[in-house]
């Protein structure tokens, strides 16, 4: 028996596994993630590898080669902490504060005009997909 994360007694059985089913997503993802940078490193493409991974992932999930519930819970907890992982590119946008200063002009026209874009890309291929569910009888 070992101790529990952060205490001094001893875990149990369904404490053991509910620390392994964690850490076992967490593998998973972690192992997407490492092919998804080899991807990077041997294929001649301006794709960075998050997105190689994001696509390996997706394809894995659809395909149902990877059940969903193999990755649930870690993804949930990376949702959850997903504001804490923009702290270092805040901080780095204070740092560069006097060569953002001179292009902040440019900077805000270019962010509102892709989230613009973005919003109005995403609603209409979301409309597409219902429409298209609707015609074959397969509205969720």
């Amino acid at each position: 028996m070992g101790f529990c994360a952060g205490t001094n007694r001893h875990c149990s059985r369904k404490e053991r596994g509910y620390y392994m089913k964690y850490l076992k997503q967490f593998g998973i993802i972690l192992a997407i993630s490492f092919v998804s940078e080899l991807m990077n490193m041997f294929i001649p493409l301006p794709v960075p590898a998050s997105i190689y991974g994001i696509v390996i992932l997706f394809l894995l999930l659809i395909s149902k080669i990877l059940p969903v519930e193999s990755v649930r819970e870690a993804g949930y907890f990376l949702i959850e902490i997903m504001p804490v992982m923009f702290i270092p590119a805040g901080v780095g946008l204070i740092e560069e504060w006097t060569g953002i200063k001179m292009y902040l002009l440019e900077y805000v026209v270019i962010t509102v005009v892709s989230t613009v874009a973005v919003m109005a890309v995403s609603g209409l291929v979301t409309q597409a997909v219902i429409r298209h569910g609707k015609r074959s009888g397969r509205e969720r």
